[in-house]
């Protein structure tokens, strides 16, 4: 056999579309609300959704899965709507938002309303940890004779500016 055809052939079946194979997996809900996804079937009593997941190629505007909602057990279960009943509190005052904190830590800088968490996060572990009454204090000792000390409240929250001060030479 030459050569020509052989690329031809070759040719011609890099061209042909490659099969996308899908995967049935079913969405199994019981009375108390628990999900339970499988290849295999629902139990009795349980709500069935079959979900179709198909492989699709990189860069196809095509969904990644088809639902197909079928009803095996006869329950008719009303829609759950999500209640948001409380919010989370900011533990320390004055509140700082997610980016004052974020830019905080990257540039090493502890601003009041900082956690413990925070704090160690922008300078790691501290050299010294005081605790007195209900307060506690980190002492920082840096290169070329500064330090630091950033004192806590009894919520682990930074009380004010951190000090620095310049040991004697």
């Amino acid at each position: 056999m030459s050569s020509s055809p052989r690329c031809f052939l070759l040719l011609a079946l890099l061209c042909l579309p490659l099969a996308s194979t899908a995967t049935t997996v079913h969405r199994c809900e019981d009375s108390e609300g628990r999900i339970t996804f499988t290849t295999l079937s629902c139990t009795a009593g349980e709500r069935l959704t079959q979900l179709e997941v198909r492989t699709y190629l990189p860069g196809s505007a095509a969904a990644v899965m088809d639902v197909e909602s079928t009803d095996t057990s006869g329950m008719k279960m009303p829609p759950r709507v999500l209640v948001v009943v409380g919010r989370q509190e900011a533990p320390c005052e004055p509140p700082i938002d997610a980016r004052q904190r974020r830019d905080a830590i990257l540039n090493k800088r502890i601003i009041a309303g900082m956690t413990v968490q925070d704090v160690e996060s922008a300078l790691g572990k501290p050299d010294k940890i005081n605790i007195r009454n209900s307060s506690t204090s980190y002492r920082y000792t840096a290169k070329r004779g500064r330090s630091a000390q950033v004192v806590f409240d009894e919520k682990g929250c930074v009380k004010g500016k951190p000090q620095t001060a310049k040991s004697p030479q």
